[in-house]
């Protein structure tokens, strides 16, 4: 015990890490389990979509939604849910969504203010875009829009 205590006193600062490391982890795995929405991968995501007619929301910047979406994504900016501001999507209460961000960091607060608004399955794409990205899967740009409308 005595050697504990010693090692504790020399490295005072490296104990202090681990200490706060582990009870970040802790924080995170607890608030996860507490959430009102599931954190899903890309297969879960086009399964959503296929299956059970899911719509994704893309919280992007509108720059970033310009230049390559998901299909099908409706495009609403995280100021418009934090006011109440989401009567395009009203309509979707009971429908899965699946809110999406640029790389999954920013996404959280928004899912939680879906699931206060009422909306009963909201998920969340692990890493965001990048995810969707990284797996070569197809988007649609308003350049590739516009240029179907042409043909």
């Amino acid at each position: 015990m005595q050697e504990y205590t010693e090692f504790f006193q020399n490295n005072m600062i490296l104990v202090l890490v681990w200490v706060g490391v582990f009870a970040a982890l802790i924080g995170s795995i607890f608030k996860s389990s507490t959430a009102k929405y599931k954190i899903i991968g890309v297969s879960e995501l086009t399964q959503q979509i296929n299956r059970e007619d899911g719509v994704v929301i893309d919280i992007r910047t509108k720059d970033e939604y310009k230049r390559g979406h998901i299909s099908g994504a409706v495009h609403i900016l995280p100021t418009e849910i934090k006011s109440g501001s989401i009567a395009t999507i009203e309509k979707y209460k009971t429908t899965p969504i699946i809110v999406v961000c640029k790389t999954g960091q920013t996404v959280h607060e928004n899912a939680n203010a879906l699931s206060k608004a009422g909306f009963e399955k909201v998920s969340i794409l692990k890493n965001g875009m990048t995810a969707w990205n990284d797996k070569n899967l197809p988007l649609v740009s308003e350049k590739s829009v516009s240029k179907k409308g042409k043909k």
